[in-house]
């Protein structure tokens, strides 16, 4: 069984910069969320593409199923889409723990989101300065919503609280 035990942050400052180990260019879609949780999502990642199915379990742990497709397919599919992000992917070492801050594309720019999967629920961890605000479980900051509810058009609330973060 798959498991993502995963946390998610906004960022405060640039200071992540100094600790990339690589970079990677994402663009992913939806093709539905059905009525009992399960999200069905495409992504191409340079000569990588994969078809994933996810559903939230409980605190921050999910299902998460991913298989390679081939790119040509991934290609039609997400040409067929409306729901879909672009993102920049970076990958961190700090402290002996790798980070991922995904910085947003297009509509969702300029978002930035810190994430850091776990072992467990229970694992300690230490927050590097240049995380701010947690937002594990906030839907509205999941890939699924930016890409039907893309963060340029959220209303003055949201944003207020982004911005005071």
């Amino acid at each position: 069984m798959a498991l993502e035990i995963e946390r998610r942050f906004l960022i405060k400052n640039d200071t992540w910069k100094k600790f990339i180990i690589q970079k990677l260019c994402i663009e992913q879609g939806y093709l539905s969320k059905s009525l009992d949780g399960w999200i069905i999502r495409v992504r191409i990642t340079g000569k990588n593409s994969k078809i994933a199915l996810k559903k939230h379990i409980k605190g921050f742990t999910n299902f998460e199923f991913e298989y390679s497709i081939p790119r040509s397919d991934a290609e039609t599919i997400m040409s067929n889409l409306s729901s879909t992000i672009k993102k920049e992917r970076f990958f961190l070492e700090f402290e002996n723990k790798f980070w991922i801050i995904d910085c947003f594309k297009e509509n969702n720019y300029p978002l930035e989101i810190a994430e850091i999967e776990l072992s467990s629920e229970e694992e300690d961890l230490f927050l590097p300065s240049f995380i701010s605000k947690e937002i594990t479980g906030q839907t509205h900051y999941s890939n699924f919503n930016l890409a039907n509810n893309p963060f340029s058009e959220w209303k003055a609330d949201y944003l207020t609280t982004f911005k005071s973060d």
